[in-house]
């Protein structure tokens, strides 16, 4: 299987003082749970208002996106999953979907990527985690959305620029299981991750564990920056009002100095209690506290320097250092206006490859409110991939990525081992030569095929 990357499994082990402070915050509670005893084929389904108390589970059942008659269709095609990772057995329908796909929806981590600049400026080592730490939890507010992005197709690319000086390449590595890889970059920071979710169907909700290596290298010091982010966790899938909770550790830890961060988000509590709350410290080499960290991953984070108790130091006081940017209101799919900017192509690099995501046309119908074109063309991506895939094992062929390489580096994570991909560098050249040429935009870049295929008539250039 090749190599251990045994620096990366340090970061999932955390400070000795955290950890009997994150053990009392455990013992609060979660959301409550109650039984669906009144409907009747559905007992023993969990409901979860998040709001609520423990009476009213039945009520919150009878909430939600779903109708009777698709909501029984639905149960019928899952139930015998639960328990099950489910990241790619069934195919679901797009009524649940948002109009983006995860190579997108992994560009989100980078709304507030001037927290990365300001840590690659700072001189002082634990403001430096600060706010790399920020960083990695302002996405948060963005992933509660309730909708899923559309699996990517095996080829499937996502480019970003125009957005804080950055450079953004997605790249759908593997199918089954699925995976995605990306690098982006701008003066200040290089950022690297190896993505593969792992779920596991519960019935009424389905956990999602971030299998996966995130890798930040500041420019300035050449310090690398390690991140393991917690698990999520959607609830009420069939019954009651979707709702997102991610809950645990998240640790950060600075494999150049063993600086790290180690972040408590507390899980949903009774009528919302704990809700969205994030608590931690940041530690020197030697494990002793540095400075608290406090916040709500949906507003806004702040920073104190503390003692080696981690008490507040006298005379220093609370700073914010990230707060969440407003949102569209009553926007349909709860997007931010960074996500829209996503979608746009505005954000989109010139001579735009064809294997990019926003041209994905059940995407795009689904975007444009037709909801049965957006299921057709899904059903019609998903055979042709299903094909692509039986020529390729005819023919003995194996699926190479363009812009990863497979390394021979197999890193541990809490859920499991990961190969590891890394950036090959010919995107840079692709985009240099590109942009040192003379070729002209095309006049209507929506008019582009999208074309992720290995085989065919033609190929994502």
């Amino acid at each position: 299987m090749g190599s251990k990357d045994q620096a990366g499994g340090a970061a999932s082990s955390g400070g000795g003082f955290f950890s009997s402070f994150a053990a009392g915050m455990r013992s609060w509670g979660t959301a409550v749970h109650k039984s669906v005893n009144g409907l009747l084929g559905y007992e023993g389904l969990e409901v979860i208002n998040p709001d609520g108390g423990t009476d009213d589970a039945e009520e919150e059942a009878l909430r939600g996106r779903w109708k009777q008659e698709d909501r029984d269709s639905y149960w019928k095609m899952m139930h015998k999953y639960i328990g099950s990772d489910v990241t790619s057995l069934v195919t679901l329908p797009v009524i649940i979907f948002e109009p983006m796909t995860m190579l997108q929806k992994m560009s989100e981590l980078m709304e507030y990527c001037e927290l990365l600049d300001k840590a690659d400026e700072c001189e002082d080592p634990y403001m430096r985690m600060v706010y790399a730490s920020a960083w990695a939890v302002s996405v948060y507010y963005a992933y509660q959305r309730p909708w899923k992005p559309f699996n990517p197709i095996l080829g499937e690319t996502y480019e970003m620029v125009n957005h804080q000086g950055i450079t953004f390449l997605a790249e759908q590595v593997s199918h089954h299981p699925p995976m995605g890889v990306a690098h982006c970059e701008n003066e200040h920071f290089t950022y690297d991750i190896t993505s593969k979710l792992k779920t596991k169907f519960l019935g009424n909700s389905v956990e999602i564990y971030p299998v996966g290596r995130t890798r930040v290298t500041l420019k300035k010091s050449g310090f690398v920056l390690d991140l393991v982010p917690p698990p999520t966790k959607v609830n009420n899938l069939i019954f009651g009002r979707t709702w997102v909770d991610s809950f645990g550790e998240m640790v950060m830890t600075n494999l150049t100095t063993g600086d790290k961060v180690v972040l408590y988000f507390q899980p949903c509590g009774w009528f919302g209690a704990g809700r969205y709350e994030v608590d931690g410290y940041v530690y020197g080499a030697e494990e002793e506290p540095k400075i608290m960290i406090t916040g709500k991953w949906n507003k806004s984070m702040s920073c104190q320097p503390c003692d080696q108790e981690g008490e507040p130091l006298p005379g220093t006081e609370l700073k914010e250092i990230w707060s969440v940017a407003p949102a569209p209101k009553n926007d349909k799919y709860q997007y931010t206006h960074f996500a829209h900017k996503i979608n746009s192509f505005d954000t989109a690099p010139k001579k735009l490859l064809a294997s990019d995501s926003r041209l994905r046309p059940d995407r795009y119908a689904l975007e444009k409110g037709e909801m049965s074109k957006s299921g057709a063309e899904k059903s019609r991506l998903e055979e042709q991939q299903r094909a692509e895939k039986r020529t390729r094992e005819a023919k003995g062929d194996q699926f190479t990525p363009r812009w990863f390489n497979l390394t021979d580096v197999v890193a541990p994570t809490p859920w499991g081992e990961l190969e590891i991909y890394e950036y090959n560098g010919k995107y840079t050249e692709h985009r240099a030569a590109i942009d040192s040429s003379s070729i002209a935009e095309e006049t209507d870049v929506t008019s582009i095929e999208f074309n992720p295929w290995q085989y065919g008539s033609s190929s994502s250039q």
